[in-house]
């Protein structure tokens, strides 16, 4: 025998059995300031909980003006199919999110430069505000949103230079691991970008390997450059590439600087394709410290960002815009530190010396400087 269908409990239900009006009992669940007393409030409150009434997102969107939903938008699609950094900055987002009481919604983006670009999300307010990750140099549409007035905070700096954002300084960053390679003895080294140049975070990386180079005195040559698409595969093709633009045994470079881990795992793969050693051969340096560098073969060394507290401070400036809170800070930028491990030779013990009992050993190892 099928039992009884429940009732459906509405805001009239609730309001019934506090005995106010359903408009009392709006103001209180979507906690509006409307001057109600403290024991009216008390009484709405016991009486929704003793019903199990949960308000619709729709009732709760009407009632406020808001959908208590936050937007986070990737610039490109293949991003959140390939990156490792990405699940740390959604798990950060989404438990700050759901502890301040908003969901998430996790929207690719082709073509920022489209007219039509954040509409759909924005413009039909599906979302309180928006979260950008890695925005790229020529979206023209997003700082129209930031000059608007609409609450929006990147990871990564916005295009125009304006807006809040959070993230690490990635000249200064990319100039640290390119200089501890030169530190290491080497002159000719590589870069792999993750991305496209049009990224902002990638020219920026790449900007400071640039410098760092230059103040070495050591050759900057295009030759020596190229550019992934987020994930390891294509980081094994831009490597393939350059070992071929060289087609020189041994390559034309002895260390490569990789601008994420993602990317970094690929390119030692394409090097051990190759037949070469890391770091005997090639020394390798990447950017991020996603928990799979430890465990690279050989271990990763890396500049560690500090991605999960980035994530965390990012959804806690939207919130806090969302909400009207006044945000001194807009730029806010934090450390990063150089892990090293063995993939650059730095841990690598130095090769013995030959005695004059013994054949010289086979092509030794660089040592650490």
């Amino acid at each position: 025998m099928s039992r009884a269908r429940r009732p459906k409990v509405t805001s009239h239900t609730v309001a019934e059995r506090a005995g106010v009006s359903r408009t009392t009992v709006s103001f209180v669940l979507n906690d509006r300031d409307a001057g109600i007393p403290e024991e009216t409030r008390a009484r709405v409150l016991r009486a929704a909980a003793e019903l199990g009434y949960v308000p619709s997102a729709a009732a709760q969107t009407l009632a406020s003006g808001q959908t208590r939903t936050l937007g986070l938008v990737v610039c490109h699609a293949q991003h959140l199919l390939t990156d490792a950094f990405l699940p740390q900055v959604i798990f950060g987002l989404t438990q700050v999110a759901k502890g301040r009481g908003y969901r998430t919604l996790i929207e690719p983006l082709e073509d920022v430069r489209a007219p039509h670009a954040y509409q759909e999300l924005v413009r039909a307010k599906q979302i309180d505000g928006l979260l950008v990750l890695n925005p790229r140099a020529d979206d023209r549409r997003l700082p129209e949103l930031i000059d608007e007035g609409f609450p929006v905070v990147t990871i990564g700096h916005p295009p125009g230079g304006h807006g809040h954002s959070l993230d690490v300084d990635n000249v200064a960053a990319a100039h640290l691991a390119t200089a501890h390679l030169l530190g290491l003895g080497h002159r000719r080294i590589a870069h792999v970008g993750y991305g496209s140049p049009r990224f902002t975070t990638v020219a920026e990386r790449l900007s400071g390997y640039r410098a760092a180079l230059e103040e070495a005195g050591a050759p900057t040559d295009d030759a020596l450059i190229a550019f992934a698409n987020y994930s390891a595969e294509s980081g094994a093709k831009a490597m393939r590439t350059l070992l071929e633009r060289g087609r020189t045994s041994p390559p034309p470079f002895t260390a490569v600087f990789c601008g994420n881990d993602t990317i970094a795992l690929g390119v030692l793969a394409a090097l051990h394709e190759a037949g070469l050693r890391v770091p005997e051969d090639v020394a390798v340096v990447g950017f991020d410290d996603v928990p799979l560098a430890a465990f690279a073969t050989p271990p990763l060394t890396t500049v560690r960002s500090p991605l999960l507290a980035m994530a965390e401070a990012a959804a806690h400036r939207l919130v806090d815009l969302v909400e009207g809170r006044t945000v001194a800070e807009i730029a806010t930028q934090l450390p990063t530190e150089l892990i090293v491990r063995a993939s650059c030779g730095a841990t690598a013990e130095p090769a013995p010396r030959p005695t004059p009992e013994v054949a010289p050993a086979p092509r030794p190892g660089r040592t650490p400087v």
